[in-house]
């Protein structure tokens, strides 16, 4: 696989679809969606680095961590970034999920060597935080969430593997939610789900939001989160699979809140506007399949991982954590 990477310079695509007038709150009326790379072959898990202002996302087959910065050339950061043994492995062995956590390095979900994993951004390599439970390797980690106390949260479904759900090299029998606290203890915390993605925590870390990328279950589900870090009987929050049914292109995947609670979950035409009592506000229409998306800058700039393309949206709010 090869790819050809394109700085754009003043390019738009896509529209602003409005439902509801508390959109305008959160995107302003002339709002544009702009081109901030291009010719990427599946871009994935953005993550604003607040010490050098820049951007890491993933491109999940080249198996490489991009880098953007305002000004710049977007130049490879890491590679590999998620398989690390003989090739090939599969169509998608790179890293995929990625964040900054408390103490600034950067955790990746990572599909072909089936963990989580840390690295400092500046010297030294990385670590595994995870890479099995109860003895039984991960399929593919995806995506990934750090609580305020420390604690991580990730899924994994299979599209890391070579055969996907009918690999033989698959050693757990479901697609899980997993928790690993400050001790590196790893628990099962959701095992009901087909394609468990995207997540985020609600701002009082209350409810853990879950985005499933079943098309005939296309949902953001929602879990009551106690004290101890376990998490009650989920519940359907929002329910995509029509959207699917439509022809919209993309599942619900990424998913990132910002500090009033709203929701910008990728899904079915691009990224998703939901207000917290799941009503649907607008769509950052992408026209493409829509992987994920991260707040940035001073918290009000949304980038925006979109099949070949590094997208840009202005906004009129803040993300979580800024």
């Amino acid at each position: 696989m090869s790819t050809h990477i394109i700085t754009a310079q003043s390019k738009t695509i896509g529209k602003i679809d409005r439902y509801d007038a508390a959109l305008d709150k959160i995107l302003d009326a002339n709002t544009k969606i702009e081109v901030l790379g291009e010719g990427f072959i599946w871009s994935e898990g953005p993550a604003w680095v607040k010490d050098g202002e820049y951007l890491l996302f993933s491109d999940v087959p080249a198996n490489t961590i991009y880098r953007w910065k305002k000004g710049e050339e977007i130049t490879e950061f890491l590679k590999p970034s998620g398989y690390t043994g003989i090739p090939p492995y599969s169509d998608e062995p790179g890293s995929n999920g990625l964040i900054i956590n408390r103490v600034g390095n950067l955790v990746s979900c990572e599909h072909g060597d089936r963990r989580l994993a840390e690295m400092p951004l500046t010297f030294g390599g990385k670590r595994t935080l995870t890479d099995n439970y109860m003895g039984k390797r991960f399929n593919s980690p995806n995506d990934v969430v750090q609580k305020s106390n420390g604690d991580y949260y990730f899924t994994d479904p299979p599209y890391g593997l070579r055969q996907k759900e009918d690999d033989p090299s698959r050693e757990t029998p479901l697609f899980g939610v997993y928790r690993v606290d400050k001790t590196g203890k790893t628990t099962l915390i959701i095992e009901d789900l087909t394609r468990p993605n995207g997540l985020a925590f609600s701002p009082d870390e209350k409810t853990l939001y879950v985005a499933q990328s079943d098309p005939d279950r296309a949902y953001l589900m929602a879990y009551p989160v106690s004290v101890d870090g376990k998490v009650g009987k989920g519940r359907v929050f929002y329910d995509m699979t029509s959207m699917v049914k439509q022809g919209l292109k993309g599942l619900p995947d990424g998913l990132k809140i910002d500090k009033k609670g709203n929701i910008f979950t990728t899904g079915p035409g691009g990224v998703l506007i939901l207000s917290p009592e799941a009503k649907l506000l607008g769509r950052i229409d992408t026209g493409e399949a829509t992987a994920n998306c991260a707040f940035g800058n001073d918290g009000s700039v949304l980038y925006i991982t979109a099949d070949m393309y590094l997208l840009k949206v202005q906004t009129q709010t803040i993300g979580n954590g800024f």
